[in-house]
């Protein structure tokens, strides 16, 4: 009965007003970007959506970590991948400016793909390599007075809740430029929303931020070794997530 209950809810409530609360954070946006920076504007307009959208999905979201986070410090954020409903977590909670590397198909979405283009998060072309590595080359810039980048070095969402391999493009970026990486896991999200279905799940999902990771040297080996401290961190509660929500 209460399954069905929120189900009704969902597509006659929930929807509807996520619906108008997307257009209207989204002209906001709009208005808003001639006059303040896009770090003020995502204050004002992304984070409360998301954080909107978790509320009025029953989520609630567990913080762990957070003592890692520097203002002031720029990262490459990289994360594990389980549902849309990641985005909305990490934009309402992880206290960070940052811009997020995703696929160029996004940018068609009504609404949702023009604000994050006026946001400056990053579209990439992953059938054009040159394009992509364009774009990437651009966004460097864009990383200074603690704005970070956000990748999702799994590529895709993971469909079965494991830990897919990392690519290696944040990693390289942040040796680039000598900047920490920041792992982040996210559990429970997939519960939320399930790969394959839109029926939502309301219940608690956790963001646990671990300590920054460096990359100590300029040769592949440096890079793998940093790869792999990220990603055994992400994993080491990824696989846990049950302990991290109760």
């Amino acid at each position: 009965m209460v399954n069905a209950l929120f189900f009704i809810y969902s597509w006659f409530l929930f929807a509807p007003l996520m619906l108008a609360a997307t257009l209207l954070f989204g002209l906001l946006c709009f208005l808003l970007m001639p006059f303040l920076g896009p770090r003020r504007v995502a204050r004002l307009t992304a984070v409360p959506w998301s954080r909107l959208g978790l509320m009025l999905s029953g989520v609630q979201v567990r913080l762990h970590g957070t003592e890692h986070l520097d203002p002031k410090q720029s990262y490459v954020i990289v994360a594990n991948h389980l549902s849309q409903y990641d985005i909305w977590v990490l934009y309402g909670h992880l206290d960070k400016d940052f811009r997020w590397v995703m696929k160029h198909e996004l940018r068609k979405v009504p609404v949702i793909g023009f604000s994050c283009a006026l946001l400056g998060h990053i579209f990439i072309d992953r059938r054009d390599s040159r394009a992509a590595m364009a774009s990437l080359e651009t966004a460097k810039a864009r990383l200074v007075d603690g704005t970070s980048i956000l990748f999702f070095p799994e590529g895709t969402r993971s469909r079965d809740g494991e830990l897919r391999p990392f690519k290696k493009g944040a990693f390289r970026m942040a040796q680039d430029l000598g900047l920490p990486l920041l792992p982040v896991t996210l559990t429970g999200t997939r519960e939320v929303l399930p790969p394959d279905t839109l029926r939502l799940h309301p219940g608690p999902v956790a963001l646990t931020v671990h300590a920054p990771v460096t990359v100590d040297g300029d040769d592949e080996a440096a890079l793998e070794a940093a790869l792999g401290r990220c990603r055994s961190a992400i994993a080491g509660v990824a696989t846990e997530g049950c302990l991290e929500l109760t």
